[in-house]
């Protein structure tokens, strides 16, 4: 671990990054360039002391899931994470990569009034915006399986009240056969193979459905929502693929003919009206 490089590497890109582009105010009496320590720590999910101790070359070395973090968090390119890596003594992932680059998080930033998402091909929820976190809740600080949709779906099964009786039949069927897919392309892979087995183990349901051998892909989806504040939502999520395969930008927006956009309104303001309350 090179920690002189590491803590110059960090300070730069702190202070190259401008708190608009992380979604922040810009501030009155800003005395230094770009993003406080403070605010890298907190969009992180760290403490500002551990943080800070990384930028003054007197930390220990990271974890991947701290690299992680700072990596989407100072908006790194893939060379930069990778660069980080290499200075933080770790091994830069290769497949499963679960990073996302600021042309994505910038793209995501500009969607104020849409659902939107970053998940991973094993169903990881990767970054949300505001709207989504509304409509879905808060993955921001979940960690390792609590961020994987279809682990939450057979393994905690209270979620599904979230979706019309009906519908759950036809998503627990995608769910499986998304995997499917993901486990064919990625044959091999320590994460997806893990998740497979601990899915198999813990649930019979997706036992079962697993030995069916359905494979799916990532298209677009009619998905119903029951959201407890406005109602039934009718949504069309719509993937799209990032340069990476293994990574995809989810987009909801309303199916045309009902009333979810007025739905969708009210949320964004009963979402305001939380935050400044």
């Amino acid at each position: 671990m090179n920690r002189d490089e590491l803590a110059d590497f960090l300070r730069r890109r702190r202070e190259a990054l401008q708190p608009a582009a992380v979604g922040l105010p810009p501030g009155l009496r800003r005395r230094t360039p770009g993003l406080r320590r403070d605010e890298v720590a907190m969009l992180a999910g760290m403490s500002t002391d551990y943080y800070t101790r990384l930028e003054q070359a007197r930390g220990p070395r990271p974890s991947t899931q701290v690299l992680a973090a700072l990596a989407r968090t100072l908006r790194l390119t893939d060379t930069e994470r990778d660069h980080l890596y290499h200075l933080s003594g770790q091994q830069p992932p290769a497949h499963g990569d679960t990073h996302v680059g600021p042309g994505i998080l910038h793209v995501l930033a500009k969607l104020d009034d849409t659902p939107a998402c970053v998940i991973s091909d094993m169903g990881e929820v990767l970054v949300q915006n505001r709207m989504h976190i509304l409509l879905s809740g808060d993955f921001t600080h979940a960690r390792g399986l609590d961020r994987c949709i279809p682990w939450l779906w057979f393994t905690r099964p209270e979620g599904r009240l979230r979706f019309p009786e009906s519908d759950r039949e036809l998503l627990a069927h995608k769910h499986v056969a998304d995997l499917r897919a993901t486990a064919a392309r990625r044959a091999g892979d320590a994460d997806i193979t893990e998740l497979v087995a601990r899915l198999r183990s813990a649930s019979p349901e997706f036992d079962e459905l697993w030995q069916r051998h359905e494979v799916g892909d990532r298209t677009g989806l009619h998905k119903r929502v029951i959201h407890p504040e406005v109602g039934l939502l009718e949504l069309i999520c719509e993937p799209l693929l990032t340069a990476s395969a293994t990574r995809h930008l989810l987009v909801y927006y309303p199916k045309p003919g009902t009333d979810t956009q007025e739905k969708l309104d009210l949320l964004r303001v009963i979402g305001t009206q939380s935050l400044t309350s």
